[in-house]
């Protein structure tokens, strides 16, 4: 079976559906994990925002944003906020499935949404929003090599940290917090393979894992 069909089929087992979208709480956002496959290699794309953002500027982070009221649900959201961001037009992205929803620092309830894309893909960033944009193999949120964890409270999945050097410019991106525990996961469940470090969280189960640290978080605000 080609990558492309194999990690489709590999991620549609974790896919929630429409599982979360009435959780009460937190404000509503999603990002977009967009995979390519590349030289027989499985990528996903990445951004840099801009200095000029008032939350997050300068950091690494996935395409995506907040709901708008116009949107019919999390995927319309990341798809509209990958379009306005990168240029990267909502039919052109294959949407595979959508993940446990996770809390971010800033208190919103974020909802990965995982899509191909073509290789062929050429961004048109938003100046105002993105700096940059670039592919990172999948494979290298599963080394240990340029990554770097701290631990905080007891019970807290670890603080992941990359150092990425872009081969085709020699930019460096330093990949933390939020996006970095992404990037791993979707590693993990795309590759089928357990990272060299230790994730936080049970590597074999996932979804319930991440299921459980939702609730826990929810039932404390």
């Amino acid at each position: 079976m080609p990558m492309k069909e194999e990690t489709i089929a590999a991620l549609k087992h974790f896919d929630v559906g429409d599982k979360f979208s009435e959780l009460p709480g937190p404000p509503r956002a999603s990002v977009l994990i967009p995979l390519l496959v590349k030289g027989g290699e499985l990528y996903t794309l990445m951004t840099l925002r801009s200095k000029e953002l008032r939350t997050s500027a300068g950091e690494v982070c996935f395409p995506g944003g907040k709901r708008d009221p116009s949107d019919r649900d999390d995927v319309d959201t990341a798809l509209r906020e990958a379009e306005e961001e990168i240029g990267l037009p909502a039919a052109d992205v294959q949407v595979v499935c959508r993940l446990v929803p996770v809390i971010s620092k800033s208190g919103l309830l974020v909802t990965p949404v995982i899509g191909f894309i073509r290789e062929s893909f050429s961004p048109r960033p938003n100046p105002e929003e993105v700096s940059a944009v670039f592919t990172v193999p999948l494979e290298f949120f599963t080394s240990e090599k340029d990554h770097c964890a701290s631990h905080g409270s007891v019970g807290m999945v670890p603080l992941h940290s990359f150092n990425f050097v872009d081969p085709d410019t020699g930019s460096q991106y330093h990949i933390w917090g939020l996006t970095a525990m992404l990037a791993v996961i979707v590693a993990v469940l795309a590759l089928k393979k357990e990272p060299e470090f230790d994730v936080g969280l049970d590597s074999e189960d996932l979804l319930s894992s991440l299921q459980l640290r939702l609730h826990r978080r929810i039932s404390k605000l």
